[in-house]
């Protein structure tokens, strides 16, 4: 399997070679060459498969160049980590199955792709005897699950941004408490979109990017759309083996479009209608949601939520779609993505919406509803569920159907977020371990004004060369 760019400006890539590079170099995004579609005689062969069993068969499609045994300990070494021996275990309420991925060390849905990313890279430097400096902008998990990935790994430093006070105080924790010495976290003066925006320059300063062998582990890097794709294989396998039902919903909590991306792509590895719906669950930060029900796709003001994982306006995964809305055509891609960093939106006629809500369903969530949910679904089931969570809930609620099941995908734990679960129950959730005692411990953390130069600056006086 090669890799090529969203706007066609690369010849076709390894695996190795596509991680290594996280962003083009032409400015696009990587994606496989083509999507095949999975023997009907191989998903029979899953169905009883562990989920490290089922990520090694799907990660082979995929990944070609890596040895099948060393893929296969680099499986092992990343889900060894989790609490679960399922990974990702399928929890049933009533008529809604709530996929709990949030077993990992960081206790977010994160972790599944960057416990294996981290290890994807260790493994590729030691092979080249190279080293590499880690780049990342987060709205709060992937932060936390990307430190976690790569800490006190030999020849990786990581430098992570953040939005300065917009992240829970628990997932602020999570990341500056960290102080191994490969580690930077620096806090950006702005919003998560400010970082976003300040790591891809970085990425499009080719010579920068060259001279400090720079990484990247946001789900620009293709390595954690692959490994997102399981939990949507393993959980249809476990709902038919379960149901007998061939056919069924996901609702997605996503701000990125990456989390949903990866049930994009899972849908086309899929016997067609197995997914039938991908229920896009946004909060009042509602970009993605507008794009599918009217095919407004513009940038408005950030609006600060009880889940600010999703308090975003500009997705970066939403080029991946994009391209094969457009029928895999890398020039139009290209053009409309270079109008769009002009004037902050695109617009879809009524052909390609149809196209967008064959694919997609939408619900924005407001404040009100969220904590609603939460409160409503506790009451009914004793199951708490972190606002995220309760985003994809409230939407998949607005689109159920009669016997399809639908799950909706659980991204964090709630205790990472306990002022709204506070607010929604009247008092905080239960601490887990992994959250006790971390207001305790030596935190490090440098804060900047959201300007690519001073980052850059930053990152070259601390960058591994």
């Amino acid at each position: 399997m090669r890799y090529i760019s969203t706007r066609g400006g690369i010849s076709p890539i390894s695996f190795k070679d596509a991680v290594m590079m996280g962003l083009a170099t032409d400015g696009g995004l990587l994606l496989p060459e083509e999507l095949p579609k999975v023997d009907p005689r191989s998903l029979a062969r899953w169905g009883s498969y562990s989920f490290q069993q089922l990520a090694s068969e799907i990660f082979r499609i995929f990944i070609t160049d890596i040895a099948v045994d060393r893929l296969d300990k680099l499986i092992e070494r990343s889900y060894a980590t989790f609490s679960h021996p399922e990974i990702t275990p399928l929890v049933k309420k009533d008529d809604i199955f709530i996929l709990e991925l949030f077993h990992g060390p960081t206790l977010a849905f994160k972790d599944v792709a960057l416990q294996f990313l981290g290890n994807v890279f260790e493994s590729i430097l030691e092979e080249t005897g190279s080293k590499m400096n880690v780049i990342g902008a987060t709205s709060g998990d992937t932060g936390s699950a990307a430190i976690y990935g790569v800490r006190g790994k030999a020849r990786i430093n990581i430098f992570i941004l953040h939005p300065y006070k917009r992240v829970s105080p628990i997932q602020e924790l999570q990341m500056t408490t960290v102080i191994d010495p490969n580690v930077f976290n620096i806090a950006i003066r702005g919003t998560f979109d400010d970082g976003q925006a300040i790591v891809k320059a970085i990425f499009n300063n080719i010579p920068f990017k060259d001279k400090y062998h720079l990484g990247a582990v946001n789900s620009i890097n293709w390595a954690r759309i692959l490994a997102q794709i399981v939990y949507y294989v393993y959980a249809w396998l476990k709902i038919k083996e379960e149901t007998g039902k061939e056919s069924i919903d996901f609702s997605v909590p996503t701000g990125n479009f990456g989390d949903i991306f990866a049930g994009y792509i899972a849908r086309h590895l899929l016997p067609q209608g197995a997914i039938r719906k991908l229920i896009l669950a946004t909060n009042e930060n509602n970009l993605l949601t507008r794009f599918v029900t009217r095919g407004d796709y513009s940038v408005s003001k950030v609006v600060a939520t009880s889940s600010p994982s999703m308090d975003i306006q500009v997705a970066s995964n939403f080029e991946r779609y994009l391209f094969y809305l457009y029928d895999c055509d890398a020039e139009r891609t290209r053009k409309d993505f270079a109008q769009f960093s002009h004037s902050g939106k695109l617009h879809f006629d009524e052909k390609l919406l149809r196209t967008i809500q064959q694919d997609f369903a939408s619900k924005s969530v407001t404040e009100e509803e969220t904590l609603g949910t939460i409160r409503n679904f506790y009451e009914m089931h004793g199951y708490l569920l972190d606002p995220h969570t309760a985003v994809g809930v409230n939407a998949a609620q607005a689109f159920a159907a009669a016997a399809i099941p639908v799950v909706c995908l659980a991204t964090a734990h709630p205790a990472k977020f306990g002022a709204a679960v506070t607010k929604a129950i009247g008092r905080p959730p239960e601490f887990p371990p992994e959250l006790q005692g971390l207001e305790d411990k030596e935190s490090r953390c440098e804060v900047l004004a959201p300007d690519v130069r001073v980052v850059q600056e930053y990152i070259a006086r601390h960058s591994l060369v």
